[in-house]
């Protein structure tokens, strides 16, 4: 049986190579028997409105074509409206820059992606739901605050075009500056705020972030379940001697670091902060966080 997916581009993502590499991409899934409308998005949030609009009208199986970022704003068009209607299926054709995602599933990215599709594999996947001053957002690869949010932010305002360049360019900078401080926070299971200073926090649904860190080593993208990942505040040169152990996982071994897994996180903070979401970077005043357990399926 054919199956028809909509699949919305960001051709600027990984360096205009994503509408490079499209075709071929496209070519293998129709021979496949899968039938494949395409949309591109012209600015930041497009993606958003291209997914909005195409629930209302009856699409629900979309093909992120660009990296994390563009499968955020496909997730924000699809909810909250998806709650109240038929869960909605999200494939994937990483061609950005950052693809952390379906690292969780494979290193073979488009590859991997493209069988996948064809061999009609989905599994369900949690949302994550974040509460804010002005609104709400939805994600489901992670948020961070602190140390990593620094980077990213960094990146995305001076280094956005440098691909992994840009990432570790970042990373030596925000050593330089090295801002620790608390985050207030409190899950379900706390009584009251944890205010101590830390490097950074980090809210997870999947394990990695910056196409090859993993953050979160622990984290099930179907268990309903936050995984959350504070590093307390450790010093520079300590932070850079253990720098390596944030792309296997081992740095969560370090004395100062901890994890647990929550359903609600309720955040105390002074003010809006600097949050890296899914690739994209927010000023936020973060209220409340939760969990929308299997919400969407994904193709993985």
């Amino acid at each position: 049986m054919e199956q028809t997916y909509l699949a919305i581009v960001n051709p600027a993502a990984g360096g205009g190579r994503s509408r490079k590499l499209l075709s071929p991409a496209l070519e293998r899934l129709q021979a496949g028997g899968i039938k494949v409308e395409v949309m591109e998005s012209q600015a930041a949030g497009d993606a958003t409105e291209i997914a909005r609009k195409a629930y209302v009208q009856g699409t629900r199986k979309f093909i992120a074509v660009g990296g994390d970022g563009t499968s955020y704003e496909i997730v924000n068009g699809l909810y909250p409206q998806a709650l109240e209607g038929e869960r909605p299926t999200l494939g994937f054709l990483p061609l950005g820059t950052g693809n952390s995602f379906l690292r969780d599933f494979s290193d073979r990215g488009v590859e991997y992606a493209i069988e996948s599709l064809l061999a009609h594999r989905s599994r369900a996947c949690d949302v994550l739901r974040l509460r804010h001053r002005t609104g709400v957002i939805h994600y489901i690869n992670l948020l961070s605050m602190g140390f990593t949010a620094d980077v990213a932010t960094l990146r995305a305002r001076r280094f956005s075009g440098w691909g992994e360049l840009g990432y570790v360019t970042s990373i030596v900078l925000t050593l330089a500056r090295f801002n620790r401080r608390p985050f207030p926070i409190r899950t379900e299971a706390s009584e009251n705020f944890d205010r101590r200073s830390c490097l950074f926090l980090s809210f997870n649904n999947s394990k990695f972030t910056g196409g090859t860190m993993m953050i979160a080593p622990h984290a099930q993208v179907d268990d309903g379940l936050v995984e959350y990942v504070r590093w307390g505040p450790i010093g520079r040169l300590g932070l850079i001697r253990n720098l390596p152990g944030l792309y296997d996982g081992t740095h969560i071994e370090h004395s100062l670091a901890e994890r647990k897994a929550a359903r609600h996180i309720e955040f105390n903070l002074d003010g809006p902060a600097d949050v890296m979401v899914d690739g994209e970077v927010l000023t936020l005043h973060c209220e409340e966080l939760d969990v929308l357990p299997g919400a969407l399926n994904v193709v993985a």
